[in-house]
């Protein structure tokens, strides 16, 4: 399902204009981003959590020249699935 599908069942589920239930998504969507960005989690019941975690920098190579790289430590958006989630998918 992409954002678009996503937004067509937000619309029929709910009873709002397809340009209406865009803005809902797209919001919803924003606030995790932006909840992220500053280092928040994100905690929807039954769904799950959104989170930053942390990739230490480490050493790589480069395939085409075997070369030792080294690769900085980066930030990374994590989701966990809520028992609930994982319960209905393992159904």
């Amino acid at each position: 399902m992409n954002k678009t599908q996503l937004v067509d069942v937000v619309a029929v589920k709910t009873g709002l204009k397809k340009k209406e239930a865009d803005a809902a998504v797209s919001a919803v969507i924003s606030a995790i981003t932006e909840a992220l960005v500053a280092g928040d989690k994100v905690q929807l019941s039954g769904l799950g959590s959104f989170s930053v975690k942390e990739r230490a920098a480490r050493t790589g190579r480069n395939p085409k020249t075997r070369q030792a790289i080294t690769i900085p430590a980066s930030k990374y958006a994590a989701f966990t699935a809520a028992k609930a989630l994982k319960d209905s998918v393992n159904k």
